[in-house]
């Protein structure tokens, strides 16, 4: 899309629509008397209420050259904050999206307040917006179709650069939405590393290194490929390294995630209603892919290592039985309780590996529990670290993009529920605080740096209905993280 700087006065400016934010503080503009003339006559008249994400489409507007005016409600400032401002940015997308224009203008002032922050999530929620899944089913082809691809911006260089980076952020979510909704027969361990080799092709500060099998089994990744047996797809263990930093020897911020491309449970076999949302089941994997693309095309002065560990979960005569007991790469044992508690089988090794890079600090994103989703539902995001200061700074960041996290614990009696009478640990705990004991058994392999968790299982994507689908998350979280 091309984005363009525009100063011509609101009354003159000749576009296809124009775009204006309307809060319930101050429903006047100040700069334009025909458009605040206008904006009173839609309060006055009841025909607009500027409550939070309310919009209103007016045809012709009298004393305006634009075609058409968008009056956006923002509602009040106090509470209009970045979830607020996620949901009215998004459905300004689907808006525009929605209407027969290619071009069209948004007034940065009245939509922003020039906030650098309500400027990069209103990139965000366009850039989201314009997402749609196409990949098995193709639109119909319409020759008298208008696409949006020229928006205009009334505001400063500043200004445009802000919108601009979080239009970046969310091409890198609409990437893990991408990946996420593709099916588990296209998206599989070897499509995902095509997908990180391609996505190195593309940028000169990124390289990707691909381990098989072989190559797993030789240094001792044996805990993540005991989910791999009962599968004819190989596994794949994926590092992307970006460097920006000025100094090439400063640590990097490293984000590892989980990629079960399908996830039947395997002997432990899930029951069949709802099986078919497994595919999102590497939603983990497809957040550190967004976060690697938003970084380089932002060009980051900084450090990155994205680490996917990418398998499938499959029940057969080879699959891994319960009761079965493995090594991981760390040297420890693991008893299998139950082979659909596969995520944190796979992680352990990945963590393991990790420690070389010498990390300032690493974050795994991973769907890793069902429990999750029960503590917390699909608002928050799980997060979990022995690190307070990094918690904290995840949790802060996540209120300040509106991709929030909520804490729970890791401590000792939680840990105790992990152990095994054959093996150093087990790789369940039992029914109770499943979210919390998967996170102390990944804790076991990431003592030697700082370290952070987030349990995406009940936010990475929408179930059922037309909203069906993957949701981006925790992208905008993680990318502020490593600009941090």
């Amino acid at each position: 899309m091309e984005i363009r700087l525009n100063t011509t006065s609101l009354t003159e400016l000749e576009t296809d629509c124009l775009v204006i934010g309307v809060s319930e503080d101050t429903s006047v503009e100040g700069r334009a008397k025909e458009l605040d003339t206008l904006i009173a006559d839609c309060l006055d008249s009841g025909d607009f209420k500027p409550k939070s994400g309310s919009q209103i489409t007016l045809r012709k507007p009298q004393g305006l050259k634009a075609k058409r005016v968008v009056l956006l409600g923002l509602g009040k400032a106090d509470a209009f904050d970045a979830l607020a401002q996620n949901d009215a940015f998004v459905g300004l997308g689907k808006t525009l999206k929605g209407l027969p224009v290619t071009e069209a203008t948004l007034d940065l002032t009245s939509l922003t307040q020039g906030h650098a922050g309500t400027l990069e999530r209103l990139g965000y929620g366009l850039q989201w917006a314009s997402y749609e899944y196409t990949t098995t089913k193709p639109k119909p082809a319409d020759s008298e179709a208008k696409e949006l691809n020229i928006l205009s911006l009334i505001g400063s260089e500043s200004e445009k650069k802000h919108f601009e980076t979080g239009l970046t952020i969310g091409e890198g979510a609409n990437l893990t939405r991408e990946l996420g909704n593709l099916p588990g027969n296209t998206c599989t361990p070897r499509y995902l590393a095509d997908q990180a080799v391609h996505l190195a092709e593309r940028f000169p500060k990124l390289s990707c290194e691909v381990f098989d099998e072989d190559a797993m089994a030789e240094i001792g990744m044996h805990c993540l490929l005991s989910v791999s047996h009962g599968s004819d797809e190989p596994a794949r263990f994926i590092i992307l390294k970006y460097q920006g930093a000025k100094d090439a020897t400063a640590k990097p911020k490293v984000l590892v995630g989980k990629g079960v491309t399908f996830d039947t449970g395997g002997i432990s076999l899930k029951p069949g209603a709802g099986m078919d949302e497994m595919k999102f089941d590497m939603c983990g994997a497809a957040t550190v892919m967004g976060c690697m693309q938003s970084i380089c095309d932002m060009n980051l002065e900084a450090n990155v290592i994205g680490v996917i560990a990418a398998v499938e979960n499959m029940p057969s005569g080879a699959a891994t039985k319960p009761g079965d007991v493995v090594t991981t790469l760390a040297g420890k044992t693991v008893e299998i309780l139950n082979t659909d508690a596969e995520g944190r089988l796979v992680l352990c090794d990945a963590l393991t590996y990790v420690e070389r890079f010498d990390p300032e600090a690493v974050v795994d994103i991973a769907t890793l529990t069902g429990a999750c989703l029960i503590a917390l539902g699909k608002h928050n995001t799980g997060l979990l670290s022995t690190d307070d200061a990094l918690a904290d700074e995840l949790f802060q960041l996540g209120k300040e993009t509106g991709d929030p996290c909520w804490r729970l614990p890791i401590e000792a009696p939680y840990q105790k529920l992990l152990d095994s009478n054959f093996a150093d640990m087990a790789n369940i705990g039992g029914r109770d605080a499943g979210t919390i004991t998967a996170a102390c058994f990944l804790s076991r392999f990431t003592e030697s740096y700082r370290w952070a968790h987030l349990d995406i299982a009940g936010t990475a994507w929408f179930s059922g209905g037309k909203a069906k689908g993957a949701t981006g998350r925790p992208v905008p979280l993680l990318v502020n993280w490593l600009r941090a």
